[in-house]
């Protein structure tokens, strides 16, 4: 699969990217991987919240009753 390359542009807080330089020069890691990195991590925890809060939503059972499936089903 190939894989497109696109360019991004955002304004952003000076010091913030500063910071961000100072970073990547110190670890020795490319600034447009890091800023990938991050955005896919940023994402990653979006979707993470989207499915936490549908589990929230989702019946539960007591713990009594799973122990005992568990144990009918040779798994406990």
């Amino acid at each position: 699969m190939v894989r497109r390359q696109a360019q991004l542009a955002a304004r952003i807080d000076g010091r913030v990217k500063d910071a961000v330089e100072e970073y990547c020069r110190a670890k020795g890691l490319k600034i447009n991987r890091f800023i990938e990195t991050a955005l896919l991590d940023r994402l990653e925890e979006i979707e993470d919240v989207e499915d936490l809060r549908r589990l929230r939503t989702e019946p539960t059972r007591p713990l009594k009753d799973i122990l005992r499936d568990l144990k009918r089903d040779g798994l406990l």
